[in-house]
């Protein structure tokens, strides 16, 4: 039989988190408790960060409750805490993102060579065909949109730093087609049909990456949205590729052919250009 030792860890600026330690009493050896994220200061508090989104700029106390599972008490504690580090700020209905995050942001895409040599590109293809543009990666089984660029209407919700299932996207299914290892994290993450197009059998997924190999671009024909098509074209090759290109437009209003030359050109230019900033050493 082992016993608990519990050890408290003060953390300046937020509060103090518990360790536990189990001790075997033969052998006197220790190992860490290692406990879910979520019980962790540090895990309540990405929770408390990844409740805000796009849809709602400001959460109030019991939504924030809701969204984490976290206890008002505790929410309160933190939130106190995170708005002196500037993390987060009160409003009038409650809390919204501080200023903070979005300098932190900004720094995190300033430092990333992907999105500088791409950026030009995608205006240029969002000026070209009136669309939206996207620029991806993947992270897990989740694209996560490092730029967005739309010249005229209609605009959609979409942002930067906001996130989509890989599975029932272009970009996703254009990065996943050229990285086997994230197939199988995309088909054991949860697959819910979001329209009548969405593929949530993994044979049928699998099979349509073997499409997207074969051709070189990714549809999404209403699968996340089915007022909404998409196309788009890795960048780089087979075990290179480091994002995705996409354009996204109303059911109906999309010309296939041309919007899939459209983005093989543009990820052909995105990944010649991005190799070119690093020959020459700009921003690793």
């Amino acid at each position: 039989m082992s016993a608990t030792l519990k050890l408290v860890t003060p953390l300046p600026e937020l509060g103090s988190q518990v360790r536990e330690l189990a001790v075997d009493p033969a052998s006197g050896d220790h190992h860490i408790d290692r406990r879910s994220p979520e019980r962790t200061v540090l895990g309540r508090i990405a929770s408390i960060m990844e409740s805000f989104d796009g849809g709602q700029q400001v959460l109030g106390l019991g939504l924030l409750s809701e969204r984490t599972g976290l206890p008002k008490s505790t929410l309160h504690r933190l939130a106190d805490q995170l708005c002196q580090v500037g993390w987060i700020a009160r409003d009038s209905g409650g809390y919204r993102l501080g200023m903070r995050m979005f300098e932190l942001g900004s720094l995190a895409l300033e430092g990333n060579t992907l999105h500088e040599a791409a950026l030009p590109h995608l205006q240029a293809l969002a000026a070209k065909t009136g669309m939206s543009v996207h620029l991806g990666i993947l992270d897990h089984a989740e694209v996560v949109h490092l730029e967005k660029v739309t010249a005229g209407s209609p605009r959609f919700s979409s942002r930067r730093g906001s996130r989509s299932p890989a599975y029932c996207s272009a970009l996703g299914k254009a990065l996943a087609a050229f990285d086997d290892d994230a197939v199988p994290t995309i088909l054991s993450s949860p697959m819910p049909r979001r329209t009548a197009a969405t593929i949530t059998e993994p044979f049928l997924f699998r099979a349509e990456l073997n499409r997207v190999r074969k051709t070189g671009v990714a549809f999404d024909r209403g699968e996340m949205n089915e007022s909404l098509v998409c196309v788009a074209a890795p960048i780089g090759r087979a075990g290179d590729t480091i994002g995705a290109v996409s354009l996204t437009g109303a059911t109906g209003g999309m010309r296939w052919n041309l919007a899939a030359e459209a983005v093989i050109g543009t990820a052909s230019a995105i990944w010649n250009a991005n190799h070119q900033y690093r020959k020459v050493g700009v921003r690793h």
